[in-house]
């Protein structure tokens, strides 16, 4: 890291913050006082400069708007019992939003710029962190194409941005869960592992289509049998199956690596679960759940940590969890509250303080 990084810091004459209570906030509807941002033309980086919060100026042949080369990333930053701010695992979001750049053909964002540009900017908007259980500092990295002209082909330049969003849990309360047979999210040799803005846009429809019908999400399944699972909406799955935890496997490059999930399955393990990372079929699970061995369904992400799945819907079999028997779930997601509240030891080297 390149902690002399030259970074322009210009500071809001007045704070929104004195306006805001912090407590109960929604998600993503509230920012703070500053933004990062840089540019990338003629093969490099430059003016990066944190500022105020503002709109950005665009032209309406931006690149980005036109083709989709647009990414981002999801990060948490918290207050210790001391009241010292610390970001949960960066460096592991760092590396896959690079990992995205490479797949949607983009530029990387080098270390000294994501990292220290992080920390700078969060240490400036340091009092924006609530500090009130599953509470939190959104962080949102992104970058998208800047060219001013229309033609498919990569853009020569890109703008990237950090922004921050207080926010209460995203999940509040115990999700229903529609399994997908019609629309597909991600294929083997697609950008199912790349975390970009048209992952996303790909599945607003289904899930619409859900909350039609009175469930909250859509669990996804393959795009050529729709009977393998993939993960849910915004968060990877986990099953609990005769006391193994299962979840879908990263090899295919249809589902995301989420960081949450990787710590999960270090919990679990840590508590003595055994863990499969491996194919599961709709059909195993509706099997397991008829003869009694499907015990528990929850989703791990940034944004939602752990959520709680109470109905799990495929076809016209329901299967229905009781939210207060799911102590899986439940001790996975205090072993990740302990740590970050420095109840129980970082030997993991997960906390990065500001």
């Amino acid at each position: 890291m390149t902690a002399a990084l030259d970074i322009n810091v210009t500071k809001a004459e007045q704070s929104k913050l004195s306006n805001l209570n912090l407590e109960n906030l929604p998600f993503g509807k509230f920012f703070t006082d500053h933004m990062l941002e840089a540019d990338y033309e003629d093969g490099e980086w430059k003016s990066i400069e944190i500022k105020p919060y503002q709109p950005l100026l665009l032209d309406p042949s931006l690149s980005a708007l036109h083709y989709g080369q647009s990414i981002f990333e999801g990060i948490k930053a918290y207050k210790d019992e001391n009241g010292n701010p610390f970001i949960f695992r960066p460096y592991d979001n760092f590396k896959r939003f690079n990992t995205s750049a490479a797949r949607m053909n983009m530029p990387e964002v080098p270390e000294e710029i994501f990292m220290e540009g992080m920390r700078k900017l969060i240490a400036l908007d340091s009092k924006w962190i609530p500090a009130i259980k599953d509470h939190s500092l959104y962080i949102r990295p992104f970058m998208f194409a800047t060219d001013p002209m229309l033609g498919v082909k990569p853009s020569g330049t890109y703008k990237f941005l950090i922004i921050l969003s207080p926010s209460g849990p995203y999940y509040a309360t115990p999700m229903k869960i529609a399994v997908e047979e019609t629309y597909t999210r991600a294929a083997p040799g697609g950008v199912g592992f790349s975390k970009n803005a048209g992952n996303y846009g790909g599945s607003m429809l289904a899930a619409t289509v859900a909350k039609e019908h009175g469930y909250d999400q859509v669990l996804w399944t393959d795009a050529f049998e729709h009977k393998w699972l993939q993960e849910v909406g915004m968060m990877n799955v986990f099953f609990k199956i005769d006391d193994i935890i299962i979840t879908p496997s990263l090899e295919e490059g249809t589902i995301l690596a989420g960081v949450t999930r990787s710590s999960a399955i270090t919990g679990l393990e840590e508590m003595g679960f055994k863990v499969e990372e491996r194919k599961i079929s709709i059909d195993e699970l509706v099997e397991a759940h008829k003869a009694g061995k499907l015990q528990e369904v929850f989703g791990t992400g940034t944004a939602a940590t752990i959520a709680y799945i109470k109905e799990l819907k495929y076809k016209d079999y329901i299967m229905e969890f009781d939210i207060a028997a799911l102590k899986t779930a439940t001790a996975i997601k205090n072993w990740l509250a302990a740590i970050r509240e420095g109840k129980t030891a970082d030997k993991y080297g997960w906390i990065y303080k500001i």
